[in-house]
This record gives structure tokens, sequence and C-alpha cells, in this order.
């Protein structure tokens, strides 16, 4: 096995747990090792660091899985690993449908394995990951015996790794068009073409933290996605329902999810981009009772972080000037490169601008079968944000 040295000055970031490793931290190396191998990574001095796998042709060349120097990288690592992830799960309550396997913060880095009751959704999104997906199938199997496993490999994220992008069935085939619970609603989930691995999972504490504010309210919806936060407030007792979307495949999905409920009189939707909609409505003087906002990542890159941060201001400046006094702001971002602190001041700036009052309700991040390491920064991404506006 390949040894790689750290050099002298490197970031506390690796002493604290981290388990990235850039290119620029690395200096000496001893031994042979191809793309994708399991090395063992030392300080300068000697001292063991950790084990994980390389790969020169990624900005993050070491992610390491292990700093247990007597813990070997094979099949029953991996084993050991998603039946500790899964155990956690289940004593938090996450059964029928979680994250079960988030990256870094489960200790295997690059890897997201979603359920969706009995079938599973797997992305591996580095090489060195990739190299062990055999061996986390058969895992899968083993504690699950799903009746299917598809991978939603087909994100560009992969190419950084010298990776195609590529889906498809990784068990028998089956019919990738299946119905999950959740919050006691029903919603159809195309696992091949829906975004991510095919349904958000992260926001499903959340959605339940709407039901105060919906409550006989007439509630719109931007950037609704399948409806999920909308079948919510109608659950919930809201009056009625608007939920705008750019995407036909979304509306579509949103509607048959109305159905499916029983709430295709309260729930509506419109194909539209909601910038657009948003700023005419504003003038038009349409006014609502809760607004709920959960727009896509704005940037996932750093040289664009200003550019996100306006788009944020901007939409929820036109969420609050489109509610009646004393109207309830649902606000949402997933934008990781958008700390905590810069979304919640940009929610600030955007009532001032508005010439509005705001008194939080609730202040929550990604669902707990998302967990968060303190010591991972990245592992927290998802800001949730219910406040009232007058």
């Amino acid at each position: 096995m390949a040894k790689i040295f750290l050099r002298k000055k490197i970031s506390s970031r690796i002493a604290d747990g981290h388990p990235w490793i850039f290119g620029n931290e690395i200096g000496d190396e001893d031994g042979a090792y191809e793309p994708g191998d399991i090395v063992d990574v030392f300080s300068s001095n000697g001292s063991f660091v950790g084990r994980g796998y390389i790969n020169p042709a990624s900005q993050i060349k070491v992610r390491l899985l292990t700093r247990n120097q007597q813990e070997q990288i094979n099949d029953e690592f991996f084993y050991n690993k998603i039946l500790k992830a899964w155990n956690y799960r289940k004593k938090l309550g996450y059964i029928e449908n979680c994250r079960l396997i988030f990256g870094e913060a489960d200790e295997l880095p690059a890897l997201v394995i979603d359920k969706f009751n009995d079938y599973l959704v797997i992305q591996t999104l580095s090489l060195g990951i990739e190299r062990w997906k055999g061996a986390i199938v058969n895992a899968l199997n083993t504690i699950f015996r799903p009746k299917g496993i598809y991978e939603r490999n087909d994100v560009p994220v992969r190419e950084l790794e010298g990776m195609q992008q590529i889906k498809g069935f990784l068990s028998e085939p089956f019919d990738t068009n299946i119905i999950i619970n959740e919050n006691g609603l029903k919603f159809h989930v195309d696992l091949v073409n829906g975004q991510k691995t095919g349904y958000f999972l992260d926001q499903q504490d959340n959605r339940r933290a709407i039901g105060q504010v919906v409550e006989g309210a007439d509630v719109l919806e931007a950037f609704c996605y399948t409806g999920t936060f909308s079948m919510h407030a109608a659950k919930y007792g809201a009056k009625s329902v608007l939920g705008l979307d750019i995407s036909d495949f979304a509306i579509k999905t949103a509607e048959r999810n109305a159905e499916l409920n029983g709430y295709q009189d309260i729930c509506k939707f419109q194909n539209v981009n909601a910038f657009d909609v948003l700023k005419l409505w504003v003038k038009e003087g349409r006014r609502y009772d809760t607004v709920i906002l959960d727009p896509p990542a704005f940037t996932k890159s750093r040289g664009s972080i200003d550019k996100a941060v306006t788009g944020y201001k901007e939409i929820n400046l036109r969420g609050m000037k489109l509610l009646k006094p004393g109207g309830f702001l649902v606000t949402a971002s997933c934008t990781n490169l958008v700390p905590p602190d810069l979304f919640l001041k940009t929610i600030e700036m955007a009532a001032k601008d508005a010439r509005k009052t705001i008194r939080q309700v609730s202040w929550q991040t990604q669902a707990a079968d998302h967990p968060i390491l303190w010591n991972v920064p990245n592992t927290q991404y998802l800001k949730f944000l219910i406040v009232e506006v007058s």
C-alpha cells in the first residue's frame, strides 16, 4: 500500500477530523498506486493520519475512510458502515424513507444512498468509492433484501473524477415509478427522471413545521417541484394552495400527487417561471396568507456566491411583498456555499428593503437522517426559516 505524507504546514481541518486532503497539502509519496486505490496517509513526522482512497485527477486528492490504523478497507468494512448508519436511522425513527448514507457524515465520503421503502438509490460520486460499488450493493442486499436498487450517477461531478455520467439498475429491473408515504401523505416518486435521487427527503421534517402557519390560509408555493409542501399545506388545513414551477414534469407530478391524496380541489399548479410571476403579482397587488419559497441551489461555485445571495434576497423580498399583514413567509436554501449566518442576513436585508418587520417562528436545518458533523461544515447545507411578516 502506498504511503502519502502531508506537508509540515497543513490546515487544522485535517487534524480536526475532516476527511478531505487536497493535492497542495501533500508532500512526499512512497510507493506506486492507481487512481482509486486505498493509501495510507501520514503526517510529515511519520505519525499515522488515516487510510482512504486517492485520485490525482481530483482537487480532493485523498478522502479518508478511517483514522484507525488497524481497520482494513474491505467488503466487511462497507457492510459494517452501512449497518451502523441504518441502526442510527432506525433509532431516530427514520425507517420507511430516509437518507441511509450521507457521505462524509457517515464516514463514507462521496457516497449517497437513499431508501424509499423497499427500494434503494445509490450515487457514487468519486472514483475511490466507485471502485467499491460491488461491495456496497452486496451489503445492501444482505441487510435489506430490497425489491430493487438503482444508481443515479447522472451527475456532472463524476466527470471531475474522470468518470462518466451513468444511471441504471444495480438489481433486477423493476418499476421505477413508486409511491412513498410521508407524514400521512402519499407521493409519486420517479427514481429515473426525478431530480437528484428522485425525491427530496431532506425537507421531510420541515414539511411538518408549516402546520401552524397554513391553517385556513391562502397559500402560495413557489418552486414547488412535485408539490410536497403544497400537499402538506392542504393536509394541515389550508383554504387554497397554488404551486408554481418551471418544470412541466414537476407540475404534472404535483397534480398527480394532489389527486393521489384527494386534494385536487384545494391544490392547483401552474407551469411558470416563478421569478417572473412573483415580480408581476407584486405589481398586480396579489396577496396571500402564507408564501413558501423552496428554490433549487443558486450556485455551486464560490465565484458566484454574491449572485446567489442577490437571488435569495430578491425572491424573499417579493415573497414578503405578496403577504398580507401578519402573514407567514416559509423560506429555504439548499445552497451549500451560503452558510446559515449569511442566509439569515440576506432575509434581514430583504425585510429592510421591503419595509417589513419579521418575527421568527421556526429556524431549522435538514432532517436528522442527513447528519451534521460540526468538524465537517459542508455536511450542514439546508437552511429553513419561518417568519411572521408585518
